[in-house]
Order: structure tokens, then sequence, then C-alpha cells
């Protein structure tokens, strides 16, 4: 065994990497390769907690340390700068969310044989892995999944394939099943009794024409910079309620003293109504029912927040209108925001926090702000999702 045998680091997509650049499925860094074939486990190696993995897709990474964990999250955030050729002046710790912690999922249903299974799809896959162990799904949300076997099972065709989202709320959980077919008072009393029985704070269903609710006993909210924000059936949450807490704490390191803030892409106001206590904050937000649950939240609490309900993507704010504020605060959607990201360049905004989902967009419009002069002066790397590829960040970018 050589030097190339040895596995030094972990690609964007899990596999490990050797020296002389052969890709290892579920290899750790310091791992060998056997001259068999097979593979020696070093120090970082871990032995994954789930029966499920490695098939299960929701897991690529649950062969890695704690330590080589954050060390791809880094290193994800890392070499998507380093391809546009930007350097951040400080990185700061990563950000790893605990085990158990997930509070918004989405899972399948499918039939194989006589066997109705509910799960999450294999990697590459639309095979359903039916589960029975989850490491990463808030407790309350994997006990729901046996109830929901029970109750699915002599309603689904055997050719028809549900979606069940879920999500944990101020009041519980909140659960939209799409794609079942419910006919009949019998049918709709069952889904009553369904979520009576396992104490859901909403039952929805989406036929294909959008959600309506068949069991809410009281408004749905959420509970953003302490404000209780109404929540529209699996609207968009932060993964982890412990991921959030990161994210928002690096944005307030960033917009600092700053008094007058803009808020884009808020959503439901995770960073609007966080940054609006003491300061003046305008949101704006694309998706109607977000920027109204937000607009309504923040005047029943009396916040400084005023909202704007507008397509950033076709109708982004312009320099003029950026420089009124001392600090930008942005959460894109994966794809980024090229528009606004132009505009900004061209504006005088002191200080931009940009919260990512995807390093390779950010990368890209990280590389716009510096080339019209901003400074990338901090980065947070936040692994939410533990043990899967997808990471997040926050970054400052000043103007010297």
């Amino acid at each position: 065994m050589t030097d190339s045998d040895l596995i030094s680091r972990v690609a964007a997509r899990g596999d490990g990497v050797t020296a002389d650049g052969r890709h290892i499925p579920f290899a750790a860094p310091g791992d060998r390769l056997h001259p068999d074939g097979g593979l020696i486990h070093g120090e970082h190696h871990a032995s994954p907690p789930c029966q499920h993995f490695p098939l299960c897709g929701g897991c690529q990474l649950q062969h890695l340390d704690e330590e080589s964990l954050a060390t791809f999250v880094r290193e994800r955030v890392m070499h998507a700068l380093a391809t546009q050729q930007i350097e951040a002046a400080m990185v700061m710790p990563v950000h790893l969310s605990p085990p158990a912690t997930r509070r918004r999922i989405a899972i399948r249903s499918a039939w194989a044989g006589k066997q109705f299974q509910l799960g999450f799809s294999t990697e590459k896959s639309h095979r359903i892995i039916d589960l029975r162990q989850c490491d990463v799904m808030a407790p309350q949300l994997f006990a729901l999944l046996q109830p929901l076997r029970s109750f699915l099972a002599p309603r689904v065709e055997a050719k028809r394939n549900v979606q069940v989202k879920l999500a944990l709320t101020d009041q519980g959980v909140d659960m939209l099943i799409e794609n079942l077919s419910v006919q009949g008072l019998d049918a709709h009393e069952a889904l009553s009794a369904f979520a009576q029985e396992n104490r859901l704070a909403r039952l929805s269903l989406d036929d294909g024409y959008g959600p309506t609710a068949q069991w809410e006993p009281v408004p749905m909210t959420v509970s953003l910079g302490g404000v209780a924000v109404a929540y529209p059936p699996y609207a968009f949450l932060q993964a982890t309620a412990d991921g959030e807490a990161a994210l928002v704490a690096a944005v307030e390191q960033i917009v600092g003293e700053a008094k007058l803030v803009a808020d884009l892409f808020a959503g439901l106001g995770t960073f609007a109504l966080s940054a609006g206590q003491g300061r003046k904050v305008y949101a704006a937000e694309g998706e109607r029912g977000a920027i109204m649950a937000l607009k309504n939240a923040a005047a029943l609490a009396q916040r400084a927040v005023f909202t704007e309900h507008r397509d950033l993507f076709r109708r982004p704010l312009d320099a003029k209108e950026l420089n009124r504020f001392e600090a930008v605060i942005l959460d894109p959607p994966r794809a980024g925001a090229r528009e606004q990201i132009v505009q900004l360049a061209a504006s005088d905004v002191p200080r931009i926090a940009y919260v990512s989902c995807n390093p390779g967009s950010f990368a890209r419009d990280a590389k716009t702000l510096v080339v019209a002069g901003y400074r990338l002066q901090r980065i947070w790397p936040v692994g939410q999702f533990r043990w899967s590829t997808h990471v997040e960040l926050v970054a400052e970018f000043i103007r010297p």
C-alpha cells in the first residue's frame, strides 16, 4: 500500500477521494484501499447509526465522524469559493445540527408486492426505503410513521403514490397528504379521527388544486424572532430550529448597528422578525401567502417591518432603492439571486448578509460582488442537514 491509496478528502457527492484522484464510495479521510479492493478503516471512519444506511437517500455521510463531517461542510464552501478565485478574510467555525432535530420532512409511499412502504427514496432511484429507524428526523415526526402506514395502506391503491409532508409548529405536527383520494362522509370522518388520535395540530389534503385543511382546531403558527406567524401548510422553514438559530445569530453579527435594513427573499420572516427588534426592516418576498403572513404577524407584534409582495427575479430592487439601507439581508432559493446581485453590486450598501443553501450559486453571486468592490469579510459554514451533502452558509460582504 502507498500514499496513493490513502483517502485524503470527501468529494461533494460524498465519495472518498484518494491522493491520485480515485473516488471510493463510503470512504472517510484516513481510510486506505486494500490491495484486494476492500477498505481499511481509519480513525475518522464512524459506524453508521442507522440500519438503513447507505440505501436510504436521506443520508450520504453517516460513515464520517464529527471532525470529518465538519471538515466536509467547510471544504464544500471553500471549494466553491476557490472555483471563483475568491478568498474569505475569516472562516468561522462550522456549525452542525445535532441528530434527530429535522423538523420539516417529506416522505413517499409505494406498494412493494403486498407490503405498503413509507419513507425516503433510495439514492438516485424511485425505490422507497420503508423507514423503521431515522436518526435525523425529530422524534415527534418519526412517531407518526407507523400510524400513517396503518391509516394509508387500506386507502391507497396499488399504483397510486402518496406523498406526506410533515413539519413541527408551535401547536404540534402539521401534516399535508398529497395525491390521496378521499370520497364520502365516512372517509372524511376517518381523517378527522386519525388527526385527533395522533394529536395532529393540522391535517391537510392536496389533490392537485392546493392544500385544504381537514382538521385544524386552532390556527397554526411558527414563532420567528419571538413572533407567532401564521403557517401555511408545509411552508418553508429552516430544516432545524438549531440551524435556524445559528443562521440568525450570524446575520445579527453582520447587520450590527444598522437601523434601516432590507430583507430580500424574506419568506415568513425568519430574519426580518429577528432583525426587526429596534430596527426598521423592509421585507420583500415573491410568495404571496408567506409575505401576507409576515405582514399580519409584524403588525400584531408591533414590529417595524414594512412588507412588499415582489418578485425579485423579475423586479429586483435597483441600486437607487438599495442605497437607502444600511444593511441588506438576502436568503434566495438554490438558484441564487443573479438579478438582485447585479443591482447590489452597483449599489453603495455598506453591509450585505447573504444566506445560501447552495455554495455553487453563492460563489457565482459572490464573484459579482467582489468584482464590484465588495470584500468577503466572514463566512459561516452550516450543516443543518446532518449526514447529507446539503450545505448552507452565511456570508458577510462589506464595502471597504
